[in-house]
């Protein structure tokens, strides 16, 4: 299952420089390792904003809750998640 997913970071101002460092350091190894998996299939920054758009490709709405929810960067952020199905009219037969 395909999902689109934007993800709005809003990190408090008064959070210290090296508690903010330190929860974007595991933020980046978590989402790296799920690349690698390929459940975090693409992963794009928002310019100007500090914000991303990504796609998962997960087994369940489930899975997908879960991989967020672990996010070391979720209690700051918000979401809108987009389930994606494969249009008709694309040349791409892997997007399914």
């Amino acid at each position: 299952m395909l999902f689109h997913v934007r993800m709005d970071v809003n990190l408090p101002l008064d959070m210290p420089a090296d508690v903010a460092s330190e929860i974007k350091a595991r933020e980046k190894a978590y989402s790296q390792d799920l690349q690698r998996s390929g459940k975090w299939r693409h992963i794009w920054r928002l310019a100007g904003e500090y914000a991303n758009i990504s796609i998962f490709d997960v087994e369940s709405n489930a899975e997908l809750h879960d991989i967020l929810t672990a996010l070391p960067l979720f209690p700051y952020m918000n979401m809108s998640v987009t389930p994606l199905c494969r249009h008709p009219s694309s040349v791409r037969d892997g997007d399914a």
